[in-house]
């Protein structure tokens, strides 16, 4: 397993390589090793997070779920704001590594050296307990604080409190307050965090949490059936389900758990792979392909590529040019020469066959499969004789499937592309980068996801702050977690900037909900004398009309 002090160098290299080609039209001869300064830079930034499992003070057992909901939820707020946090694997890996068990609650001591151990920038430690109300309850109170590892400094403690039907928002509201401790330029507002929580049932959170943490399988994957029967769109539940169901071979259920994953989440290529696998395993190789090519089109790792030939192969097609992609991406793995050389075997390449089974048995000289396939191919007259008294005694060998992969790298590779994706961005003009910034955006918001809608909004109009469009991204970011009095201020810079039908329609929109009709409809008549034939500015002149009866 990668650790991820392995990752910080490697990534550092590969980020210098890729922002090196995609800058080489803009700098001079001197630009590589500029580019590979700014690569360890962008990943050596101080945004490697740990969250641990929050500090139970309640005294109630049946609250011990909260512990890790609380790194959970943090976790994802953080990923959302652009960090890196931990994923729970990550940590479960050190605990391990250092002999730790799992619900362990470590002192200040320990958790230091824990993320020392997974190289980890900051920690947050947290804990909750349960306070009257003053109305007859109790609230949920958490508390946490940020632990700076290579400075050895913790930051003043943030609290955030509310009734336990609020939790989700109670620890969006603590994610934000540590976000500007993080970050303190950081400008998206708390309303944004809260509002990323909101579509999300407290009751389904807590049956993924405990389908993640039962230590009996049976009982995961009842809390997890749970979870997503209650909320069907809440991805990280399909993604752990699936897992569980592969993991208990059944691969069917898995292959449609999977699907359910977000395509653009942060489980996406894993939850491919996954389910491209429960189709090898299941007979279904065309479905294979298609999941691991979807896959490799994105992250081209060797395993993904490989098992794409697999599939490829067992639909008795040529696979040989993805085999060969696969040893040359990972020389070392002893199954990529072996699945080569049947390939080459079966197509008539005898002599490189031999050759690239020699180089398998070199990497793993107890193979006992590979040793019989080298006797066989030696000595071919043997096998005839053999086969003449027992048909089955010299089967044509299967390409080897590589069964499991390395999450973390996965995850790493993932974190890479997006450290190239923004080298790629550094290279554009300011008005450039703060468009393809702000159809980022868009496709984030669409797809409901306002934390990081707004976030690459505010790097838009960092950009290029004459980017009507990237204003106009923040009121509709502002309109959709319910900060009205902010989208109309967003509209009306965007407005500052440039005219535009869109910030009228906005403003018009805003209007017409508060019932100001007359202001409405004037926005809505400025949207159509800029564009005439906007269907939203037309639709709420209908709705005013409607309104007051007019024809």
């Amino acid at each position: 397993m990668l650790t991820l002090l392995s990752f910080r160098r490697r990534a550092a290299l590969w980020l210098a390589c890729g922002a090196a080609l995609v800058l080489s039209t803009f700098l001079n001869s001197g630009a590589c090793g500029h580019a590979q300064s700014a690569a360890a830079a962008a990943v050596d930034r101080g945004r490697i997070l740990l969250v641990l499992p929050f500090d139970n003070r309640t005294g109630q057992p049946n609250l011990e779920w909260v512990r890790e909901a609380a790194a959970d939820l943090l976790g994802s707020r953080f990923r959302s704001a652009g960090f890196a946090p931990m994923s729970r694997a990550d940590r479960m890996y050190a605990l391990d590594h250092l002999g730790l068990p799992e619900g362990f609650q470590p002192s200040r001591a320990s958790s230091i050296k824990l993320a020392q151990t997974l190289d980890a920038d900051s920690i947050v430690v947290g804990s909750f307990s349960l306070q009257e109300n003053g109305v007859g309850g109790n609230d949920l109170v958490a508390e946490a604080q940020v632990v700076n590892v290579p400075h050895l400094h913790m930051t003043p403690p943030v609290t955030a409190r509310g009734p336990l039907s609020d939790m989700i928002r109670i620890f969006d509201t603590l994610a934000w307050e540590l976000t500007r401790q993080l970050d303190p330029s950081f400008g998206v507002a708390e309303q944004t965090f809260i509002a990323a929580g909101q579509s999300l049932r407290l009751d389904a959170f807590e049956q993924y949490i405990r389908g993640i943490t039962e230590p009996d399988q049976a009982e995961r994957e009842r809390h997890l059936q749970a979870a997503v029967k209650l909320s069907p769109g809440f991805s990280p539940a399909w993604m752990a389900l699936g897992r569980e169901e592969y993991n208990t071979q059944q691969y069917g259920q898995a292959a449609q758990a999977f699907a359910r994953v977000d395509p653009s989440g942060p489980d996406a290529l894993e939850a491919g792979f996954d389910r491209g696998l429960s189709f090898l395993f299941s007979g279904d190789y065309p479905a294979a392909e298609t999941s691991f090519a979807v896959v490799a089109r994105t992250l081209p790792l060797a395993e993904v590529v490989n098992n794409e030939g697999v599939a490829i192969s067992r639909q008795g097609h040529d696979a040989t040019s993805l085999f060969v992609q696969a040893t040359a991406d990972d020389p070392g793995n002893a199954d990529y020469h072996f699945n080569l050389a049947v390939s080459l075997k079966r197509h008539g390449n005898a002599s490189a066959a031999q050759n690239e089974l020699a180089q398998c048995l070199k990497l793993r000289p107890s193979d006992s499969e590979a040793q019989a396939l080298e006797d066989a191919w030696k000595h071919p007259e043997a096998v005839t004789a053999s086969s003449s008294a027992d048909a089955n005694a010299a089967p044509d060998p299967l390409e080897r499937i590589v069964r499991t992969f390395d999450a973390n790298a996965f995850r790493q590779a993932a974190q890479m592309l997006d450290q190239m994706d923004a080298a790629r961005m550094a290279a554009l003009s300011p008005r450039e980068r703060a468009q393809k910034l702000c159809a980022q955006a868009k496709g984030y918001l669409d797809r409901g996801l306002v934390l990081e809608a707004e976030r690459l909004y505010h790097e838009a109009a960092s950009a290029d702050p004459d980017s009507a469009q990237a204003y106009i991204g923040l009121a509709r970011v502002r309109q959709r977690s319910g900060d009205l009095a902010g989208a109309r201020q967003q509209a009306e810079d965007s407005l500052q900037v440039a005219p535009s039908a869109e910030a009228y329609v906005l403003m018009a929109q805003l209007d017409l909900a508060a019932n100001r009709l007359p202001q409405a409809e004037s926005e809505a008549g400025s949207a159509l004398k800029l564009q005439p034939a906007d269907t939203a500015a037309q639709d709420v002149l209908r709705q005013i009309l409607a309104r007051t009866g007019q024809k």
